[in-house]
């Protein structure tokens, strides 16, 4: 596969999760832990499935080390997300977390041939920029409260650690991306303990919201963290970065389609700087 179509498979993934909100509105009142481990575990059968029609199941036998690194990401990420989202407001713990496409470009200095210019983090920053300007235009923001603060450091956590697991991935080429199967239903397996013994079960009610299960579990947490996975190992990993913020202007975008929401200066002001970011760092 060549770094070109790897890089194109990459941005599927920004793709597939511009749904996210979307998909998880039709979920209705399932709680978060719950619905990771449903979806992670149907995401988890998609590389499964995988596997059997390719190499087989050989390839979920990965070191513990690749599994660290697959799990740590995968589950540290949404565990510590939820944990921001209770410990502070959801602007601002969103906004901290939305630096991991920044820290995925600054990051990607320490890659071997990482060759980061000053067009890659010009781009970086004005995404970042699109994306205050579109959670301001959701409501602003509260202000820095010190009584937040561990939900602050949580959400920095959860940027961190997508970054460090995204551009870590470079060091485990050797790893079958049909290995992110078992990744998948190790994380569902935690989410599964954490929903026990803290959530309230609730169950999707009817056809419609299992449906939305089912779709989150095939695509925005299925199929997409099998496309990242080659993006981040094959593909050009500072572009991947800058295009990631698309994903909160994509997904909006669609809850202004299906009447989730509504258009705003803000999400036009969003697109542009998001565009123009991508565009810079584009360039030679």
């Amino acid at each position: 596969m060549t770094p070109a179509v790897a890089t194109r498979t990459g941005l599927l993934a920004i793709l597939l999760w511009a749904t996210l909100a979307v998909l998880t509105a039709a979920t209705g009142r399932v709680p978060p832990f719950l619905l990771t481990a449903l979806t992670f575990a149907i995401g988890g059968m998609v590389g499964v499935a995988a596997a059997l029609a390719g190499p087989g199941l050989g390839v979920l036998a990965q070191r513990p080390l690749a599994y660290l690194h697959g799990v740590g990401g995968l589950f540290g990420y949404h565990f510590l997300y939820f944990a921001a989202l209770k410990w502070a407001p959801p602007a601002e713990a969103g906004l901290i977390n939305y630096l991991w496409p920044l820290l995925i470009v600054l990051l990607s200095a320490l890659l071997p041939g990482g060759g980061l210019k000053r067009v890659h983090v010009i781009g970086a920053l004005l995404g970042f920029a699109g994306t205050v300007v579109l959670l301001l235009g959701k409501g602003g923001f509260g202000g820095i409260e010190a009584r937040y603060a561990p939900g602050y450091l949580a959400a920095f956590a959860c940027a961190f650690i997508w970054s460090s697991y995204s551009v870590a991935s470079r060091f485990f080429a050797h790893v079958p991306t049909q290995a992110v199967a078992g990744f998948c239903l190790v994380t569902a397996l935690l989410a599964g303990l954490c929903h026990l013994a803290w959530e309230q079960t609730i169950w999707p009610a009817g056809v419609g919201e299992w449906a939305a299960v089912a779709a989150l579990g095939l695509g925005p947490v299925g199929l997409a963290f099998y496309a990242w996975d080659v993006g981040m190992k094959r593909g050009d990993v500072r572009l991947l970065g800058v295009a990631s913020y698309a994903a909160p202007v994509l997904s909006t975008l669609l809850l202004v389609a299906t009447g989730f929401a509504a258009p705003s200066w803000s999400l036009a002001a969003a697109c542009a700087l998001i565009v123009g970011g991508a565009f810079v760092a584009t360039r030679r």
